[in-house]
């Protein structure tokens, strides 16, 4: 496992890799030793989270490998789907499971993505159009959610 703490406009960030994929980015309050060696991947990793604070990436092209279970998997996989500067509700994400009655674990897996930013759960958000829960706090969603709207085309986000 390979890892680097880079600076970001919304905090520091520790992206955590194998050789070949990211496995987690987690925002974080203090830092630790970064690994000696740094694998390609966590080079492209930093270089395509340093584009998409720029402005200049809206989509990431890396290998990735979260852990987790097939159903959060699944989620992720969907919350992946979600354009960049588009917003899709917790009960969007439960239809495309096949139950509308998914919401709460769609809840519960989007708030276990262990590679926020890159899988995209900021972009989900409750029914009511609130902001709801993000690990990173709400301030960090709604600043990544304010950043896409700056650089897309769509001009109709409300939060």
């Amino acid at each position: 496992m390979y890892q680097k703490y880079i600076s970001s406009p919304i905090g520091w960030l520790l992206i955590k890799t194998t050789e070949k994929a990211v496995v987690r980015i987690s925002f974080q309050d203090s830092l630790e030793e970064n690994s000696p060696d740094h694998p390609r991947i966590l080079k492209q990793t930093e270089l395509q989270l340093k584009q998409y604070f720029e402005g200049k990436r809206k989509e990431f092209d890396l290998h990735l490998s979260p852990e987790g279970t097939p159903f959060q998997k699944k989620i992720w996989k969907l919350v992946s789907n979600v354009a960049y500067g588009q917003m899709v509700t917790y009960l969007d994400i439960a239809k495309q499971t096949g139950s509308d009655k998914n919401t709460r674990a769609v809840g519960m897996a989007n708030g276990k993505n262990p590679i926020p930013v890159i899988i995209p759960c900021h972009r989900v958000i409750g029914s009511d159009k609130k902001l709801t829960g993000y690990a990173g706090g709400i301030a960090k969603k709604r600043w990544l959610l304010q950043h896409e709207l700056k650089f897309s085309e769509n001009n109709n986000l409300l939060f």
